[in-house]
């Protein structure tokens, strides 16, 4: 069952408090009583992945997945994390180029830039 804040307005400033009802217990409390209404208050999120940027990873974690990657270098996994022999500017340039290629198939033209039909 969930919990419910009210406010009774008749008295000086108003008095809140939380009650713990059904949802058919609450319609009748409220029925019963006019002068008391429902607060809505706002859910409390937790975490980063609430506004999607996601969590940030840890070096430690870095390492971890770097070493995996090298184990298996033909995986998305090392496409991500690159492996422990491949450099940060290795890996930066190798996305780039990938990005290219995409641009460029999408516009329709082969790599002597000619128009393909």
């Amino acid at each position: 069952m969930p919990t419910y804040t009210f406010i009774d307005e008749s008295i000086d400033g108003g008095m809140e408090w939380d009650e713990f009802l059904s949802i058919a217990e609450k319609e009748e409390f409220l029925e019963k009583n006019k002068q008391i209404r429902q607060v809505i208050k706002p859910v409390a999120l937790v975490g980063d992945h609430i506004s999607g940027v996601g969590p940030k990873t840890d070096e430690g974690f870095k390492e971890n997945m770097q070493r995996i990657a090298s184990k298996y270098p033909n995986s998305p996994l090392a496409d991500k994390f690159g492996g422990s022999t491949q450099s940060h500017a290795e890996i930066k340039t190798r996305v780039a180029i990938d990005k290219h290629r995409k641009v460029v198939e999408r516009s329709g033209f082969s790599a002597s830039k000619k128009k393909t039909l």
